[in-house]
This record gives C-alpha cells, structure tokens and sequence, in this order.
C-alpha cells in the first residue's frame, strides 16, 4: 500500500489565510474559493452554524484570482476532497470522494497510484480562539503543516471513460463540465471500510494532536519533522536534498501529491495515526 501526502484547502493564493484548528480540536479545512456551485454558506459546521458563518467571524474577506473579495452568502468553494461527512444532506449511497484533473493527475498516474493506496491529506492550519464570543486567529499560534483526514481507495473513476455515472456522484464538482471535458478528469471514490480495520470507515477526519503535525516546531511550516524511516524512501517531488543538515526535511512548494513508494514502516505509520485520531 502506497501512502499519499495530498496538499489540500486554503492556500496564500486561494483562500489567504490558513484553515482552523477549533477551540475544541476540530479540524475544519476550508475549500478552495471556485465557481462549482456549492456555497460556502451550504456547508454546515453544525445545526447553527455554517462555514460561511465561521468564516465571515475570522476575516470578512477571502482571496482568489490574485485579489482580495468580500466574502459574502453566495460565495462559491471547491468542495474537494468530500470527506467531511455532515456539511450536506447525503443520500444514503454517498460515499467520500476526491477529484483530481490535469498534470497532477498525471502525477497520480505515472506513479501507479491504484485501489488499496491511502491518502493523507494535510493543509495550512492555525489554532483560533473565542475573543469576546467571536472566533479568531490565536495571535501567538504558529502556522503549521497538519493532517486533518485519510482516504483509502475503492474505485477510480476516469469521467471521460465512463457512461454510466452513479447518481449520486453527479454533484461532485469534478463532474462539472469545466472539469469533465478535460482528459484526465479523475475521481476517487472511498472504500466503505479500511482493508485492515472494518471497524473505521474507508474515509474520515481527524481531531488535532501533536502527532498530526508535520512542521518541525519552531520552523516555517514547510519544513517538516519526519521520523528516520522516511529518509532512505523515494517522495516524489522530492531528493535527497530535501533532507537538511539542520534537522529538517524541506516539503517541495510545488506539486499537490507527494507520492511515497511502498513501505512497510510508513505504512503502519499511517495505520497508526488513523487508528489513534479519526474523530
């Protein structure tokens, strides 16, 4: 089994500011702002709340296209990955999905990702706090790489190859047009449990701990700390030279999937934080 670090949700250039660790532990990565119908205001945080909501309290503004826009009720997200289970109303054949489309599908591709590999997905994060009843930045909180959810892999779907399309997939964005009529418009559907624990689903989210925190405290948030058996394994995007001399390994800036070839060590590293985090 494959283990697959995947960049996911609010960029410096897409969103502008990090996704949030809660008071409470949870995790929230906020989506990518984009035109694919689903409004930030249709994703429920709970039965009071939606992201909108959270969002407008932390910065009343979001950034795409270079620029700084109002954040407003009609405000439009990528919602991809779909692994937070309760932000819609779900049919009962929904599964968690993820979509992904051009070079870094071909990435995905060359590196003979398949059913059975698992994805990590890790974002920007920073831990918020209650100010005066309102949620905000913790001023003193450090921006970090962190994983927030896995998904191991049941089915893979290549849109353009297929005629015939489960309903119920037909919202995700990736079956938008601007994303289907590309050639390698991709989506990869959960399984319903892991293939070494029935017990926890094939998908899901995590609450925050130090253990899913990949920057080496006191460094910049791309340089990570990485336990010593990852240092003699191939990850794509990366070399040798992404190991440093002061005792950090440098994430490559570039590149949404770091690929990391078969092992064992890491694989059970990754069974571990599953077993030990998902919410």
């Amino acid at each position: 089994m494959k283990v697959i670090l995947s960049r996911k949700g609010f960029d410096s250039g897409y969103g502008g500011y990090p996704s949030l660790i809660l008071p409470d532990c949870k995790l929230i990565s906020l989506p990518i702002p984009s035109k694919d119908s689903t409004r930030y205001s249709d994703l429920k945080l709970n039965k009071q709340q939606t992201y909108f909501d959270l969002m407008k309290e932390i910065k009343p503004a979001i950034k795409y296209n270079k620029q700084w826009h109002e954040l407003t009720k009609d405000t439009e997200c990528h919602l991809d990955p779909d692994i937070y289970t309760s932000v819609l109303e779900r049919s009962k054949e929904w599964k968690a999905c993820f979509g992904q489309v051009g070079g870094s599908q071909t990435h995905l591709m060359n590196q003979n990702v398949k059913e059975g590999d698992l994805f990590l997905f890790f974002g920007w994060f920073k831990q918020t706090r209650l100010k005066d009843k309102k949620l905000c930045f913790d001023k003193l909180a450090h921006d970090l790489h962190v994983i927030f959810g896995y998904f191991q892999i049941g089915e893979i779907i290549h849109t353009n190859q297929q005629t015939q399309i489960s309903k119920w997939l037909k919202s995700h964005p990736h079956m938008l047009e601007k994303y289907n009529n590309k050639k390698q418009n991709t989506i990869y559907i959960a399984r319903n449990t892991l293939t070494w624990n029935d017990k926890l689903p094939g998908a899901g989210t995590f609450k925050f701990n130090q253990d899913l925190v990949l920057t080496k405290k006191g460094f910049s948030r791309s340089r990570w700390k990485l336990s010593d058996f990852f240092e003699n394994v191939n990850i794509s995007h990366h070399s040798k030279k992404s190991w440093k001399h002061e005792g950090y390994f440098q994430s490559a800036g570039i590149g949404q999937e770091f690929v990391i070839e078969d092992n064992v060590l890491i694989e059970n590293w990754a069974k571990n934080l599953i077993k030990n985090n998902t919410v």
